[in-house]
C-alpha cells in the first residue's frame, strides 16, 4: 500500500508543478523604436533611363517587437513599417530621379539564449513593398511603379553588455526574400496602354533569378533609463530585378538614429505582482 501511494505521489508531482507554473502571470512588454535615416542612394532603372543616378536617401521607420503569447520564452514577432524618399541625379547633374516608397513587414522568429548574454533568432517574415521612381527628364513616360510581395528568411543575433553603467544591446539583423511576386511592365510598354486594359505580363514570380533583395541592419540601443534607449545604427538595402529586358537596381547605405524602449500597457485596476513573469522580446 505504501508503494502504491508513493507511486501516485511521484506521478502527481510534475502535474502539480505544471499547474503552479500556469498560475503565474506572464507579462510581455512591447519593445518599439522610431528611427530616422540619412545616407547615400543609387538608382538604375532602364525602363526610364540607361544611366546610373546617385544621391541621397531619407527614411522614417517604426519597429515593434513582442514575445508571442503561445510560447513567449522562445518565439517573438516583429512588425516594421518604413517610408523612404530618394533624390538622385545623373552623372552630368542635369536631370533628377526621385523615388518614394513604403515597406511593411511582419515576421516570427525562434530564439535561443546562448552563453555570454548572446541571443540568436531565426525565422521568417512576409513583406509588402510599394513605390514609384519619377524622372524629371522624361516627358512621355516619366514614372516607373514598383510593387512586390515576398516571403523572407530573417533572424538576428544580439549581445547585451554594460556601457558607462548603462545597458547596451548590439544587434545585427539580415532579411533575404526567397519567393514572392512583383510588378513589372513590358519593355517600352506605356502606362497608358496598361490603363486601357493591357494587363498581360505585369505580374511575375519573384525568385533569386529575377528578383534579389537583401536588407542588413546593425543597431546599438543604449538604455538611458530602464525603459528608454538611444538608438544609433546602420541600414543597408540592395534591390536588383531583371525581367522583360528591364533592369532595376537600387542600393542605399544609411546612418540611423532614433529612440527605442520597452513599455507595459496595464489597466488602472491591475498591478504587477511579485511573482509576475516578465518576458522581454529583446533580452
Amino acid at each position: 500500500m505504501k508503494q502504491i501511494t508513493l507511486n501516485i505521489i511521484l506521478i502527481l508531482l510534475p502535474l502539480l508543478a505544471t499547474a503552479q507554473n500556469d498560475s503565474v502571470e506572464v507579462v510581455r512588454p512591447v519593445a518599439s523604436a522610431w528611427e530616422i535615416g540619412v545616407g547615400a542612394a543609387k538608382i538604375t532603372d532602364t525602363y526610364l533611363s540607361p544611366l546610373k543616378y546617385d544621391g541621397l536617401e531619407f527614411s522614417l521607420r517604426y519597429e515593434r517587437r513582442q514575445s508571442m503569447k503561445f510560447n513567449p520564452n522562445q518565439w517573438t514577432m516583429q512588425l516594421a513599417a518604413e517610408a523612404v524618399v530618394d533624390k538622385t541625379e545623373n552623372p552630368m547633374r542635369y536631370a533628377s530621379m526621385w523615388y518614394g516608397g513604403l515597406d511593411l513587414s511582419w515576421g516570427m522568429t525562434h530564439r535561443w539564449r546562448l552563453p555570454h548574454n548572446i541571443i540568436l533568432s531565426v525565422g521568417g517574415s512576409t513583406s509588402l513593398d510599394a513605390g514609384c521612381i519619377y524622372s524629371t527628364r522624361n516627358g512621355n513616360n516619366p514614372a516607373s511603379a514598383k510593387a512586390a510581395w515576398t516571403v523572407n528568411i530573417t533572424g538576428d543575433i544580439s549581445w547585451s553588455t554594460q556601457f558607462v553603467n548603462k545597458k547596451l544591446i548590439l544587434r545585427y539583423q539580415p532579411t533575404l526574400p526567397v519567393i514572392g511576386a512583383f510588378f513589372a511592365p513590358e519593355y517600352g510598354e506605356l502606362y497608358y496602354e496598361i490603363s486601357l486594359g493591357n494587363y498581360d505580363g505585369l505580374c511575375h514570380c519573384a525568385w533569386w533569378g529575377n528578383y534579389f533583395k537583401m536588407e542588413n541592419r546593425v543597431t546599438a540601443d543604449w538604455y538611458l533609463s530602464r525603459a528608454t534607449a538611444l538608438r544609433i545604427g546602420y541600414n543597408g538595402n540592395i534591390l536588383s530585378t531583371k525581367v522583360n529586358n528591364n533592369v532595376t537596381q537600387m542600393i542605399s547605405h544609411c546612418v540611423v538614429i532614433g529612440v527605442s524602449g520597452q513599455w507595459l500597457s496595464l489597466a488602472p485596476s491591475r498591478s504587477i505582482q511579485p511573482d509576475t513573469h516578465i518576458i522581454s522580446a529583446i533580452y
